[in-house]
């Protein structure tokens, strides 16, 4: 059976707008199960275990920027080479991806609104690309209900467009899901990075806006727009 995963992850709260966090962003990772990524996965357990954890360790790019949480004890150089594992695996596999982001301050701590928003433009992407999404005969959605206002658009989008299973997955289940994550903080670097407003821990971590360009951004650019 010709199946597609759609792994999303998201970054922001509904809460209201702070200056801090201005940006609410959905990223969309899409692969072809008949596409294997085996000997990708085997490069990211690999690495993933070379900097002291389980294989099967989820890495939360977040946290491991900001050195919090199972990264607190990590140097910056342990934490860019586990940064780095999960950029290669994920610019290495067979994915595409598509990042929507909507600024905050334009919905005056309107959460409906916002909801609405995110729903019409997640529909617009998916009518758009219909044809391609109708040439698998099924397609399984993985989310990990982190947000109840993401399910909903997920439960009530995608299935009315493309009558998608939807599943809930934890981060250390699937090395994709990882990659939504690692798209999603990439996409929102690319945006701040744009607007001048990397934190001293970004600033810190990735070096000179040159290196993020560089390193980072200009080659997952290859696989899609991060700011869609």
């Amino acid at each position: 059976m010709h199946e597609l995963s759609i792994f999303i992850d998201e970054s922001g709260d509904f809460g209201p707008y702070e200056a801090h966090a201005p940006y609410y962003l959905i990223a969309l990772v899409l692969h072809d199960q008949s596409r294997s990524i085996s000997e990708e996965l085997a490069y990211l357990k690999k690495h993933v275990v070379e900097c002291g954890f389980p294989e099967g360790h989820a890495v939360h790019t977040g946290p491991l920027i900001r050195r919090e949480a199972d990264y607190a004890g990590l140097d910056i150089a342990d934490r860019r080479k586990l940064f780095r594992a999960l950029f290669n695996f994920t610019r290495r596999v067979p994915i595409s991806f598509r990042t929507l982001l909507f600024q905050k301050k334009e919905f005056h701590d309107d959460h409906d609104a916002l909801v609405s928003r995110m729903s019409r433009e997640l529909g617009s992407y998916i009518r758009g690309n219909l044809e391609e999404f109708q040439s698998f005969e099924r397609i399984v959605v993985y989310y990990d209900n982190g947000q109840k206002e993401i399910t909903t658009i997920i439960n009530t989008v995608l299935n009315a467009l493309l009558e998608a299973e939807v599943r809930r997955v934890r981060p250390s289940d699937y090395a994709l899901f990882q990659a939504a994550d690692m798209v999603c903080t990439l996409a929102l670097l690319a945006r701040k990075l744009e607007d001048g407003n990397l934190s001293k821990s970004e600033q810190a971590f990735f070096g000179s806006r040159r290196d993020l360009i560089k390193n980072y951004l200009k080659p997952m650019k290859r696989k899609g727009e991060l700011i869609g």
